[in-house]
């Protein structure tokens, strides 16, 4: 087919071939027999093109599902080596790749990027001692924790088993019979509940992490990432609009700012504690559904994200990244949070599924160091499967071998005291003393919108559920339950 006259000059990609590396003569015709005869089955090119388009789709993620990512750096602006022995973060100036991904949370791969939804903010640091895996959200609390619960709160915002629609019934009866979620929905359905793309948000790890020396000593640490282009929000009625007609505005605006140069940045911070201060804090730091006050524990500097870079193929970047919140590197490590300790399970063995138990073999998953493990087989093992080393360990044939350095990875000397049971983390007065302090920083047009908000979803939900929801908004604040249920 010849080229067009009025289209853009470009460089010939080769001939088309199967997926064998056969050139292919005809890709505009199948071989039959006849001119009028049935089509033949050994035309392998029409095949191997029908079998490979009827597995195109790879399971979609049960959660963050639909999201956009971008490739950049991380660079170091402010020295905390007296904090941790990660060697990307050892010295001012230092810079380290990134990829960067962003989602909804709740909603499908077609869902809109405007929905009232938690945004997920997961950033992969390429770092020389393998990949960490920042794996947050744009909200520095969650609805739940403890992971045991997790499932169950995800399946109560997906679409009714019976309709296939969306279901504000189970959303509410769930959040009204777990009220620890109610710091959560406050933030949510304020005006900060549906950023106005990817760029004008904040991103926090969330959970407490943990930041480790050389010699095994630690801090406890909260990580958050500032938007350097401000906080900018979309409007309920602004969002809904957008749904209709642009449902692909967060991933189009990401794109599209890139492409022109302007490069989203965001300011790098830690809040710090030790062990002692952790411990002793008013509020559980292990508790996902608090926060740690910036008065108390402020913030320390640490570098600056800039994403430069769209990716090439979305499948191959975006779709078939994974981020695990396991994925750590020596001088960050976990804490006991207990959702966290969940989700280091569970994101990596989802990927394991998503995309195979070789998934850290998929380029974007590589890390720069190549993973030197005594890992065999298993389906798409595409990296030369360790030649001909040996799988098992110990061995007196050259390892690879262990680096006998376990503080590094682990902090020494972590106290642990108790009996084994289940320790329920009981409702209390302090679930409600960080929604209260928050709605009261409000003022009283961005208190009736957050009360709007969530009534026109409450509103939809039987008598029983809304009246057991606003008990728990009253309990935060009489003028909190006021406003909802004159809503």
């Amino acid at each position: 087919m010849t080229h067009p006259a009025d289209a853009p000059a470009i460089a010939s990609r080769g001939v088309l071939t199967t997926s064998n590396g056969n050139p292919v003569e005809d890709n505009q015709t199948s071989l039959t027999a006849g001119e009028n005869g049935p089509v033949l089955l050994q035309d392998f090119n029409l095949i191997d093109s029908l079998a490979h388009f009827g597995r195109q789709r790879i399971p979609e993620r049960v959660v963050h599902a639909k999201g956009a990512g971008a490739h950049g750096y991380f660079e170091v602006t402010k020295d905390i080596s007296h904090l941790t022995c990660a060697k990307f973060l050892s010295k001012v100036g230092k810079r380290t790749p990134v990829f960067t991904r962003f989602s909804t949370v709740a909603g499908e791969l077609g869902a809109a990027d405007t929905a009232r939804d938690p945004r997920g903010f997961a950033v992969k640091f390429y770092t020389e001692e393998g990949n960490w895996d920042m794996v947050g959200n744009n909200i520095p609390t969650f609805f739940v924790r403890d992971a045991v619960k997790f499932p169950m709160f995800i399946m109560s915002q997906k679409r009714n088993p019976r309709t296939h629609l969306p279901d504000p019934t189970a959303v509410w009866d769930f959040w009204s019979l777990v009220p620890e979620s109610i710091h959560q929905i406050t933030q949510l359905h304020s005006d900060r509940g549906i950023p106005d793309g990817f760029r004008h948000m904040h991103g926090y790890s969330s959970h407490t992490l943990s930041l480790v020396k050389a010699d095994g000593s630690f801090y406890y640490v909260k990580w958050h990432f500032r938007t350097e282009q401000g906080i900018k929000n979309l409007p309920a009625d602004e969002a809904a609009r957008l749904a209709g007609t642009d449902p692909n505005y967060a991933t189009r605006d990401l794109f599209n700012a890139i492409e022109r140069g302007e490069y989203p940045a965001w300011k790098v911070y830690v809040q710090v504690m030790t062990e002692e201060e952790a411990l002793n804090y008013k509020y559980n730091v292990f508790d996902v559904t608090k926060t740690v006050s910036q008065k108390d524990f402020p913030l320390h500097e640490v570098g600056r994200m800039v994403l430069n870079r769209n990716p090439e193929n979305y499948f191959a970047e975006v779709e078939q990244a994974a981020f695990a919140p396991a994925h750590m590197v020596p001088g960050i490590a976990p804490s006991p949070d207990r959702m966290l300790q969940g989700r280091l399970f569970s994101y990596a063995d989802t990927h394991r599924h998503r995309l195979g138990v070789n998934y850290h073999q998929i380029p974007i998953n590589r890390s720069l160091n190549g993973a030197n493990s005594i890992q065999r087989d298993g389906l798409m093992a595409i990296n030369g499967n360790g030649g001909s080393a040996p799988t098992y360990w110990p061995n007196s044939f050259g390892g690879p071998h262990p680096n006998n350095l376990p503080a590094q990875t682990y902090p020494k000397s972590v106290a642990v005291k108790g009996t084994v049971g289940r320790h329920t983390l009981e409702l209390s007065d302090a679930d409600f003393e960080q929604p209260r302090v928050l709605y009261n920083m409000f003022d009283n047009g961005q208190k009736s919108r957050l009360a709007d908000n969530i009534a026109g979803s409450l509103s939809q939900t039987p008598v029983f559920i809304q009246k057991r929801q606003l008990k728990h908004f009253y309990r935060v604040d009489e003028d909190y339950g006021r406003r909802v249920e004159a809503a």
